[in-house]
């Protein structure tokens, strides 16, 4: 059993920590205690320990960190905290910190923090020799023999609709067979997305049109210029939409404003940081007979054909069958939060627990209750729960929905 170890003096986080089910934390009241605690004994050399530190004035965590890390050669620091900038963040890394939890955390969600380490002990506990001990994913064994495996088949038996389709999309219009974007998978890490194309190669031409009634839902109108700020997209339905519409904002300064600047839109950027909120309550564009999508591209996103050339981002070790959805730049730069930090330490997926949830809802979920769902996955992801998904996937794989 991993110890656990409190550094901190709040009364009422020192009372959270005696109800962790199972659990017999050491309360230590300097970083010299805490040192003594976690320091192994000699007949029990492999002894590991979590210490959660309690954050307090900087220079002087940093200095107490620092001594723990480099005495501590067992020991997982997590710092309790509130918000954090990123220059301090980084800081605490530096000093040792692997992970962050907030002050005000149930005693439900320390304990699934202590359960979520205790279950990857050997794959958290073997970088001590590294210059910044941060949390990362490491892909069980078992569930990356069973995406080889998989992936393997599942290309064999569809070699045919592979081949099917990509005649079928060099026929009806110009362009490459498959579309690449960059995507945010596990640990933050970048890596080219793979679909078969389903827009027309001119997509972001055919998108002014859209300024023009067809877009179902709500978006920023500037009547006078007939333009269209378009807020950013969450989700599968939303990917889809901007796939190659070619909406890569830049930046333009002047004396007065800073300026964003897209091929279909010009927004003041104290205008676009009002918008943030309606982005991460996942205000995306759904377009009623979108002209930009071409004949093959409705069939093969209505049976989720388009998605299958990830197979091949499974065999290359980019995704996981099973995981939570690898999300563009813009989406995950949102994410960075301590409290999104476990969506990430799951494998990114082909398919996962939300997309299951939410045919089984009818589609009807906000951006937070998935949020949510991918970090639960991130949190308990186990064969058994992998195997439930797989199987809810499969028999809804045929979407009675144009999407």
């Amino acid at each position: 059993m991993i110890g656990i170890v409190y550094l901190g003096h709040d009364p009422k986080i020192q009372e959270r920590f005696k109800y962790i089910p199972g659990q017999l934390v050491h309360m230590a009241a300097n970083y010299k205690e805490a040192e003594h605690v976690c320091t192994p004994s000699k007949n029990v050399g492999d002894e590991r320990f979590i210490l959660f530190f309690e954050q307090t004035i900087l220079n002087e965590d940093i200095t107490a960190i620092t001594y723990l890390h480099k005495n501590c050669k067992n020991t997982y620091i997590i710092l309790l905290t509130g918000e954090l900038s990123d220059k301090n963040r980084l800081r605490y890394q530096q000093s040792g910190v692997s992970d962050t939890i907030p002050k005000e955390a149930s005693v439900t969600e320390i304990h699934k923090k202590i359960q979520f380490i205790s279950d990857r002990e050997d794959l958290l506990f073997d970088n001590n020799d590294t210059k910044y001990r941060i949390l990362q994913f490491k892909i069980p064994l078992w569930k990356r023999l069973f995406d080889i495996v998989f992936a393997s088949m599942a290309i064999i038996i569809l070699s045919p609709v592979f081949i099917i389709t990509t005649i079928a999309i060099k026929l009806e219009s110009k362009g490459p067979v498959l579309f690449k974007s960059k995507r945010v998978g596990t640990n933050y890490t970048i890596f080219d997305f793979l679909k078969f194309r389903s827009m027309y190669t001119d997509a972001s031409q055919r998108l002014k049109e859209l300024s023009k009634g067809h877009n179902q839902y709500a978006t920023e109108h500037d009547a006078a210029d007939e333009k269209v700020v378009i807020t950013s997209p969450l989700g599968n339905e939303a990917e889809k939409q901007m796939e190659d519409s070619g909406t890569e904002s830049t930046m333009m300064f002047d004396d007065e404003e800073v300026m964003l600047v897209g091929d279909d839109f010009l927004v003041a950027e104290s205008d676009f940081n009002k918008q943030k909120t309606e982005e991460i309550n996942n205000a995306f564009i759904k377009i009623e007979n979108d002209p930009r999508i071409t004949k093959v591209g409705r069939f093969i996103r209505k049976y989720s054909i388009d998605e299958l050339p990830q197979l091949f981002n499974i065999l290359r070790g980019d995704m996981s069958i099973v995981g939570n959805r690898p999300l563009p730049l813009y989406e995950a730069e949102k994410l960075t939060g301590d409290e999104c930090i476990d969506r990430f330490m799951a494998p990114a997926g082909l398919t996962g627990l939300w997309q299951v949830e939410e045919r089984g809802k009818g589609g009807l979920m906000s951006a937070e209750e998935r949020k949510q769902l991918d970090i639960t996955y991130g949190q308990t992801y186990n064969f058994a729960l992998d195997m439930k998904i797989i199987f809810r996937t499969l028999t809804a794989f045929i979407q009675k929905d144009d999407v």
